[in-house]
């Protein structure tokens, strides 16, 4: 079953990092990413540009409106996500708790709803 890990940090704790600490970051992701890559587990990874990029789009009533900016002002922001292929919950609960931004960050784990005859 697809599982996706959303990762939640605070987009300040990046900006604050050093360049030597973000290629730490970066580094420790990337190992965590191959590993489960290896593991035949990895469907797609990957880090989010920060939230002033975004832009929200609603849509009432036939009328579309967008303004630039996330969804909710939140403490944490989408950083990234990982999407895996499991036997169990329990195996995608212990490859997320190995992503390093788990360490300060929060890491939400979903399964992916498989719409019938797709």
């Amino acid at each position: 079953m697809n599982y996706v890990c959303l990762v939640y940090g605070e987009e300040k704790y990046l900006q604050a990092l050093s360049k030597e600490g973000l290629a730490e970051l970066d580094r420790r992701s990337t190992a965590h990413d191959k590993s489960i890559e290896e593991a035949g587990k990895l469907v797609v990874a990957q880090a989010l540009q920060s939230t002033s990029t975004s832009t929200t789009i609603r849509k009432r009533s036939g009328k579309v409106v967008m303004m630039d900016g996330p969804f909710a002002e939140t403490r944490e922001q989408l950083l990234g996500f990982v999407m895996i292929d499991t036997d169990s919950r329990e195996e995608a609960l212990e490859i997320a708790s190995e992503i390093p931004i788990a360490e300060w960050g929060t890491i939400e784990v979903r399964a992916v709803y498989d719409i019938p005859g797709s």
